[in-house]
């Protein structure tokens, strides 16, 4: 058996811009941390003359041309998979809440499967792979960043450019300042997944028709990425709480289905109680609430209401075998 795992991830700026349909215009640009919220993939082979896919359902076929789950029928092909592969995922978190596990499970299955045929990929040819499965054989209105922080792991900042390529860079966070954020940083699940694609179709749809207001918002949340880099390095915590709350008011104004009345009253239930700001992770629409406290304040309020904190610490691995 072969067991792989790759990170989640929670972006602090630039999220949007990492979609080809804006990138390819105006080059794209995310501040992005992966965290110790995994999907796992393992695989071994089968003696029954199926290929067995466990995951939120379980498929039993004879053929990768009648495998139904996307991802793992054409990565499956993508490797040129011709034995017969037992294969399950778990996931740390569920699917549709906003921390990248469509690209993640991308990246942990081309690991997984890279592995199996004895490849040596590097972090780059593994992310790069899952970008050209979903974005251009899939045809899914993602963008890179999920699948390269699931890659490469750490707290990094992405460059996408307009002829494609990527480059990537460590933040020179200090180590203490970053200790400090990551016991500051309150992640809460709402209690409702969402399909990311309905919501990044409306702004694909847009930036490729080249209007207006989805261009200058998405420039000016590159902008806050811009920003929030030079505040992490400079430990500046206020100042990356302002960018933060002013990222979140751009960002609802993509989409009147970006947040909703629950969302909003979470959001100001949590400024009310000592955080000093926050935003939904992802797309929007549901999934995970990110909350920066300048202390390591009680948030308890929001428990009281249903919502599940989740604890994170930073991942610096990315994608590897077990």
């Amino acid at each position: 058996m072969i067991l792989a795992r790759s990170p989640l991830r929670i972006p602090f700026g630039g999220g949007g811009t990492d979609l080809p349909s804006y990138f390819k215009k105006n080059n794209g640009y995310v501040v992005s941390a992966a965290i110790d919220k995994y999907i796992y993939i393992s695989l071994g082979e089968s003696f029954n003359q199926r290929f067995i896919l466990n995951y939120s359902k379980l498929e039993k076929v004879k053929k990768i041309e009648s495998i139904k789950h996307p991802l793992f029928r054409e990565t499956l092909k993508f490797f040129k998979i011709k034995k017969e592969l037992h294969l399950s995922s778990h996931a740390d978190i569920p699917s549709g809440s906003g921390l990248g596990s469509s690209g993640c499970f991308a990246v942990t299955l081309a690991k997984v499967l890279s592995e199996y045929r004895g490849l040596r990929l590097n972090k780059k040819d593994l992310a790069e792979i899952a970008c050209k499965i979903e974005i251009n054989k899939l045809n899914e209105p993602v963008g890179k960043q999920d699948q390269y922080v699931a890659s490469y792991g750490g707290f990094n900042e992405y460059f996408f450019y307009k002829d494609g390529s990527t480059e990537v860079k460590k933040l020179k966070i200090k180590k203490n300042f970053l200790e400090k954020l990551q016991k500051n940083l309150f992640l809460y699940f709402t209690g409702y997944t969402r399909n990311s694609y309905k919501i990044l179709k409306v702004q694909d749809k847009k930036t490729k028709s080249l209007n207006r207001n989805m261009i200058r918002n998405l420039d000016q949340i590159k902008e806050y990425g811009y920003q929030i880099r030079n505040s992490l390095i400079d430990s500046n915590i206020n100042d990356i709480a302002m960018i933060m709350r002013e990222h979140w008011e751009l960002k609802k104004k993509r989409s009147s289905n970006i947040s909703n009345s629950k969302i909003n009253y979470y959001y100001d239930m949590a400024l009310a109680n000592g955080a000093l700001s926050g935003k939904l992770i992802g797309a929007g629409g549901g999934g995970f609430l990110l909350l920066l406290c300048k202390d390591q304040s009680s948030l308890g309020v929001l428990e009281k209401k249903g919502l599940k904190r989740v604890k994170i610490k930073f991942d610096f691995e990315g994608t590897k075998i077990l």
